[in-house]
């Protein structure tokens, strides 16, 4: 069942127009996250609304925006003032041009969004628009409106549907300059070049999000698991840092590790999380045993969010 959608309205190309639904491409759920808890009994910690001055609880209803100007003077804004804000982008994505991918910083890339028609009319129109972006290998710049905020929206083709990512207004990106100035200008050789040349080229391969395996999850579920079975936790030995003094040599000695032996098989690839993190919870007393359990998908009563 796919998720609910974020927004709907309209993708409109000049005069072709279809309605649509945007749904988000990525999901953190299945993370593990952590209740805050009180210490002492054991019981959840739950945040109140409250004056600043008078300490009293503020129900939701008596709660509305206001734009500090100095201090503790703010100026009111009301929903229905913010909803007359004229935005036409509020039910439609109006695309405005068409540019080359690589045009387009990493920088500016938010999140991603599946776009796809929203009913049983104008999937026609909207494969219109799909196919033009795709056979012009192009990406087409809109702008939609979420929680009340107009974002830039880069839209392509993916198999029968779109893939929309917000971008970030040249406002919200901060200049490299002010990070880069102080970073010495330093002179790399030829060798120490070519070495690290071939280093990338041992390393060298396709993008492939399977062979990476989350190993913080992992250990989280590793610990909760040792301590729901009882078990002492203990603090592992840290790693050391080594301090690089010979540069060339490290190189030369980052080639050798890089090469495999002879008849060295290659490295398996990491096993894939199973839906729900399968392996996350362990058996509970008069509960089945431990190869039934980890048969099924991990209850998401234990993992609510904080």
């Amino acid at each position: 069942m796919a998720p609910r959608a974020n927004w709907k309205g309209f993708l409109r190309l000049s005069l072709v127009t279809c309605p649509v639904a945007l749904y988000p491409a990525t999901s953190e759920s299945e993370k593990i996250s952590f209740n805050q808890l009180n210490r002492t009994t054991g019981h959840r910690i739950k945040y109140l609304k409250v004056d600043a001055d008078t300490g009293d609880e503020v129900p939701n209803e008596d709660i509305v925006k206001g734009y500090q100007i100095e201090k503790d003077q703010f100026i009111e804004v009301t929903k229905e003032e913010l909803e007359e804000v004229a935005l036409e982008s509020t039910r439609t994505i109006e695309i405005d041009e068409f540019v080359d991918k690589s045009d387009i910083d990493p920088r500016y890339l938010i999140r991603p969004y599946y776009l796809r028609p929203d009913g049983k009319v104008g999937h026609d129109a909207f494969a219109v628009i799909r196919e033009t972006i795709r056979e012009m290998d192009k990406v087409a710049i809109g702008r939609v409106v979420l929680t009340n905020r107009e974002h830039i929206i880069a839209l392509e083709a993916m198999d029968k549907g779109l893939v929309g990512t917000l971008l970030r207004y040249p406002y919200e990106v901060r200049s490299e300059q002010e990070y880069f100035d102080e970073i010495q200008d330093v002179k790399v050789t030829k060798d120490m070049l070519d070495l690290a040349k071939h280093i990338v080229n041992q390393k060298a391969g396709r993008f492939d999000p399977e062979k990476f395996e989350d190993h913080y999850e992992t250990a989280l579920i590793d610990l909760i698991n040792q301590k729901r079975a009882g078990k002492v936790i203990r603090p592992k030995e840290r790693p050391k840092g080594e301090n690089v003094v010979d540069l060339m040599e490290a190189l030369r000695q980052s080639v050798g590790r890089e090469v495999a032996p002879k008849g060295a098989k290659p490295a398996k690839k990491p096993r894939k999380a199973a839906a729900g993190q399968k392996e996350m919870l362990m058996p509970i007393a008069g509960k089945k045993p431990a190869k039934e359990v980890a048969k099924k998908p991990a209850s998401r009563s234990h993992r609510k969010s904080a």
